[in-house]
Protein backbone atom coordinates (compact mmCIF):
# COMPACT_ATOMS: atom_id res chain seq x y z
CA UNK A 1 0.00 0.00 0.00
CA UNK A 2 1.39 3.72 -0.45
CA UNK A 3 2.22 6.25 2.09
CA UNK A 4 -1.38 8.16 1.02
CA UNK A 5 -3.24 5.15 2.49
CA UNK A 6 -1.72 5.69 6.10
CA UNK A 7 -2.03 9.62 5.71
CA UNK A 8 -4.52 9.39 9.30
CA UNK A 9 -2.02 8.25 11.33
CA UNK A 10 0.10 11.48 11.12
CA UNK A 11 -1.53 13.31 13.68
CA UNK A 12 -1.92 17.23 14.03
CA UNK A 13 -1.16 18.81 17.92
CA UNK A 14 -2.24 22.72 17.89
CA UNK A 15 -0.59 24.66 19.37
CA UNK A 16 2.70 23.30 19.66
CA UNK A 17 5.72 24.25 20.07
CA UNK A 18 4.03 27.55 20.69
CA UNK A 19 0.54 29.00 20.24
CA UNK A 20 0.09 29.58 16.68
CA UNK A 21 1.54 26.48 15.32
CA UNK A 22 0.04 23.26 14.36
CA UNK A 23 2.50 20.82 14.58
CA UNK A 24 2.32 17.31 12.27
CA UNK A 25 2.72 14.61 14.37
CA UNK A 26 4.15 11.14 12.81
CA UNK A 27 4.90 8.96 15.59
CA UNK A 28 1.64 7.61 15.19
CA UNK A 29 2.93 6.47 11.59
CA UNK A 30 5.99 5.55 12.68
CA UNK A 31 4.43 3.00 15.48
CA UNK A 32 2.58 1.50 12.58
CA UNK A 33 4.62 -1.37 10.97
CA UNK A 34 2.99 -0.98 7.49
CA UNK A 35 2.84 2.52 7.22
CA UNK A 36 6.55 3.19 8.20
CA UNK A 37 7.29 0.15 5.39
CA UNK A 38 4.82 2.13 3.32
CA UNK A 39 6.62 5.50 3.64
CA UNK A 40 10.34 4.16 3.44
CA UNK A 41 9.27 2.09 0.14
CA UNK A 42 7.59 4.87 -1.11
CA UNK A 43 10.37 7.37 -0.13
CA UNK A 44 13.15 4.85 -1.35
CA UNK A 45 10.99 4.90 -5.22
CA UNK A 46 11.47 8.50 -5.57
CA UNK A 47 14.95 8.70 -4.53
CA UNK A 48 15.24 6.57 -7.83
CA UNK A 49 15.19 9.14 -9.67
CA UNK A 50 18.60 11.08 -8.96
CA UNK A 51 21.72 10.26 -8.59
CA UNK A 52 23.12 10.53 -5.21
CA UNK A 53 25.60 9.00 -3.13
CA UNK A 54 24.46 10.07 0.48
CA UNK A 55 21.46 10.51 2.19
CA UNK A 56 21.69 13.38 4.79
CA UNK A 57 19.00 13.49 7.31
CA UNK A 58 18.23 16.25 9.64
CA UNK A 59 17.72 15.92 13.16
CA UNK A 60 15.40 14.08 14.31
CA UNK A 61 13.11 12.59 12.50
CA UNK A 62 15.47 13.33 8.68
CA UNK A 63 17.90 10.81 10.61
CA UNK A 64 14.68 7.94 10.90
CA UNK A 65 14.07 8.52 7.04
CA UNK A 66 17.48 9.41 5.63
CA UNK A 67 19.20 6.17 7.42
CA UNK A 68 16.24 3.97 6.17
CA UNK A 69 16.86 5.38 2.59
CA UNK A 70 20.70 4.49 2.65
CA UNK A 71 19.70 1.21 4.23
CA UNK A 72 17.46 0.22 1.36
CA UNK A 73 20.06 1.06 -1.36
CA UNK A 74 23.16 0.32 0.17
CA UNK A 75 24.64 4.27 0.21
CA UNK A 76 26.14 6.29 2.98
CA UNK A 77 24.05 8.55 5.60
CA UNK A 78 25.57 12.11 7.23
CA UNK A 79 23.69 13.64 10.06
CA UNK A 80 22.82 17.66 10.10
CA UNK A 81 22.18 17.84 13.68
CA UNK A 82 21.64 20.66 16.40
CA UNK A 83 24.65 22.77 17.78
CA UNK A 84 26.49 20.70 20.56
CA UNK A 85 25.93 17.34 19.18
CA UNK A 86 28.90 16.21 16.72
CA UNK A 87 32.19 15.13 17.89
CA UNK A 88 34.70 16.15 15.38
CA UNK A 89 35.33 19.11 13.18
CA UNK A 90 31.78 20.87 11.89
CA UNK A 91 30.83 23.26 10.11
CA UNK A 92 28.11 25.41 11.81
CA UNK A 93 24.80 27.81 10.06
CA UNK A 94 22.24 30.15 11.96
CA UNK A 95 19.17 30.75 10.26
CA UNK A 96 15.16 31.56 11.00
CA UNK A 97 12.11 29.43 10.97
CA UNK A 98 8.43 29.52 11.30
CA UNK A 99 8.89 29.44 15.15
CA UNK A 100 11.76 31.89 15.65
CA UNK A 101 15.65 31.03 14.88
CA UNK A 102 17.87 27.92 15.22
CA UNK A 103 21.08 26.75 14.36
CA UNK A 104 22.38 23.41 12.69
CA UNK A 105 25.86 21.44 11.96
CA UNK A 106 27.02 19.09 10.06
CA UNK A 107 30.58 17.52 10.36
CA UNK A 108 32.81 18.87 7.87
CA UNK A 109 34.23 15.52 6.26
CA UNK A 110 30.37 14.30 6.26
CA UNK A 111 30.04 14.41 2.71
CA UNK A 112 33.16 14.60 -0.12
CA UNK A 113 34.00 17.07 -2.40
CA UNK A 114 31.27 16.52 -5.30
CA UNK A 115 29.26 14.15 -3.82
CA UNK A 116 26.32 14.30 -4.46
CA UNK A 117 23.60 14.26 -1.58
CA UNK A 118 19.91 13.66 -0.74
CA UNK A 119 18.83 15.70 1.60
CA UNK A 120 15.73 14.16 4.00
CA UNK A 121 13.77 15.19 6.46
CA UNK A 122 9.73 14.16 7.67
CA UNK A 123 8.31 17.07 7.02
CA UNK A 124 8.39 20.40 4.95
CA UNK A 125 6.98 23.60 6.04
CA UNK A 126 8.72 27.09 5.62
CA UNK A 127 11.89 25.22 4.18
CA UNK A 128 14.06 27.06 6.74
CA UNK A 129 15.76 23.90 7.92
CA UNK A 130 16.27 22.23 4.66
CA UNK A 131 17.04 25.11 3.62
CA UNK A 132 20.24 25.72 6.03
CA UNK A 133 21.01 22.01 5.60
CA UNK A 134 21.29 22.62 1.69
CA UNK A 135 23.39 25.21 2.14
CA UNK A 136 26.18 23.24 4.60
CA UNK A 137 26.31 20.75 1.89
CA UNK A 138 27.41 23.29 -0.48
CA UNK A 139 30.22 24.92 2.33
CA UNK A 140 31.55 21.40 2.73
CA UNK A 141 31.82 20.78 -1.03
CA UNK A 142 28.97 18.35 -1.70
CA UNK A 143 26.06 18.87 -4.17
CA UNK A 144 22.02 18.92 -3.44
CA UNK A 145 20.46 16.20 -6.14
CA UNK A 146 17.23 16.03 -4.94
CA UNK A 147 15.26 17.30 -1.23
CA UNK A 148 12.80 14.54 -0.23
CA UNK A 149 10.18 14.56 2.37
CA UNK A 150 7.31 12.52 4.20
CA UNK A 151 5.18 15.25 3.62
CA UNK A 152 4.73 18.92 2.81
CA UNK A 153 2.70 21.84 4.56
CA UNK A 154 2.36 23.28 1.16
CA UNK A 155 0.27 26.15 2.45
CA UNK A 156 3.65 27.60 4.34
CA UNK A 157 5.82 28.14 0.52
CA UNK A 158 8.95 26.25 1.89
CA UNK A 159 9.14 24.57 -1.65
CA UNK A 160 10.15 27.59 -3.02
CA UNK A 161 13.35 28.19 -0.61
CA UNK A 162 14.79 24.73 -2.08
CA UNK A 163 14.99 25.91 -5.93
CA UNK A 164 18.88 24.68 -6.47
CA UNK A 165 17.35 21.13 -7.00
CA UNK A 166 14.15 19.10 -7.16
CA UNK A 167 11.77 18.83 -4.13
CA UNK A 168 9.58 15.60 -3.62
CA UNK A 169 6.99 15.11 -1.15
CA UNK A 170 4.47 12.41 -0.56
CA UNK A 171 1.85 13.69 1.11
CA UNK A 172 0.66 17.64 0.53
CA UNK A 173 -1.34 19.72 2.48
Amino acid sequence: MPIADFAHLIRNVPEFPKPGIQFKDITPMLQHGPALRAAVDDMAAAAEAFDWQVAVGIESRGFLFASALAYATGRGVALVRKPGKLPAAKVRLEYALEYGHDAIEIHADAVAPGQRVLVVDDVLATGGTARAAGDLIGQIGGTVAAYLFLAELGFLAGRARLADAPVVSLLRW
